[in-house]
């Protein structure tokens, strides 16, 4: 089944949010933080063969941009050269997904969810509604058990740390533009996942308060572990300025108590500040693998 848009207007929320599709990406997100409390990006964690195949896939991706560079052009934002990286992937999509998915349909259906993955071609822009396709990327590659509840740390400590990292390459090469930011206000430019998996990955943790992520001292030495540090690393690379006020939400979310507050928090945000929003939530796909029917 090909996936399709089916909340067109504000109403159409109500079915959304009790959808099984809400359900599902709520439980997966819940789960991947489980699977990380305690841990850091550079641990040695095992990696299964469609894992493996996943990393290849993205790497695949990045090796594109390599191959596409910016045009030259008078506007500043938006290079148009990112319509021709989407235009390979769109052309390709089936075959990289196909290493993972042998039955035809199932490859055509996620591969639509890996091509919402890294922005908008026409608007040049990229948001967490995409960021969100790539997370139903993964709960397909679930449901299909390609993947399964095993896999979950290399989820995040592998697949989705790599998935980030070419996101930003996207949004640094082609000057992507922010799908809907909210400027100061939001929690960051493009992402939101990252800060709720690396909070996870921060409860229990000792060494560092949550007052202290602001500090760049701190943020240096754990920019490599942890992919909330790594997260206010690229921004407080590409933003100038105090912190409190280039990214206030994050300064205001130093105050919390414990990393686990956060973590609780960050999850509540998300459903408030991305799931609940109609502008977000209208241009999200369902098929027979994300469905719109109720839980």
């Amino acid at each position: 089944m090909q996936p399709k848009r089916e909340i067109l207007s504000v109403p159409d929320m109500g079915k959304w949010k009790l959808s099984q599709a809400y359900h599902d990406l709520i439980e997966f997100i819940n789960k991947l933080c489980e699977s990380v409390v305690g841990t850091k990006l550079t641990e040695d964690i095992p990696i299964s063969h469609n894992i493996e195949n996943l990393l290849n896939i993205l790497n695949k991706l990045s090796e594109w941009v390599d191959e596409i560079p910016p045009v030259q052009q008078p506007q500043r934002f938006g290079n148009t050269a990112f319509r021709t990286w989407m235009h390979k992937l769109r052309e390709n999509s089936n075959n990289l997904v196909s290493l993972l998915v042998e039955d035809e349909s199932q490859c055509q259906e996620l591969s639509v969810y890996l091509t919402e993955s890294f922005g908008n071609e026409t608007r040049i822009d990229y948001g967490t509604g995409h960021e969100m396709a790539f997370a139903f990327f993964l709960i397909g590659l679930l449901k299909l058990k390609v993947l399964s509840s095993q896999d979950f740390k290399s989820i995040v400590l592998r697949v989705f740390y790599e998935y980030l990292k070419l996101a930003r390459k996207l949004q640094v090469t082609y000057k992507m533009e922010p799908a809907g930011s909210h400027g100061v206000w939001s929690l960051d430019d493009f992402q939101f996942l990252p800060f709720i998996f690396g909070s996870a990955q921060m409860i229990g943790n000792q060494q560092i308060e949550p007052s202290n992520f602001v500090e760049e001292t701190f943020i240096e030495r754990f920019k490599d572990e942890n992919l909330f540090f790594n997260c206010l690393k690229f921004i407080i690379s590409i933003k100038r300025g105090p912190f409190a006020e280039h990214s206030n939400q994050l300064w205001n979310i130093s105050m919390v108590q414990s990393w686990n507050k956060i973590n609780s928090g960050l999850i509540k945000m998300y459903m408030a500040e991305v799931l609940e929003k109609f502008p977000v939530a209208q241009h999200i796909l369902f098929g027979d693998l994300i469905k719109i029917t109720p839980k």
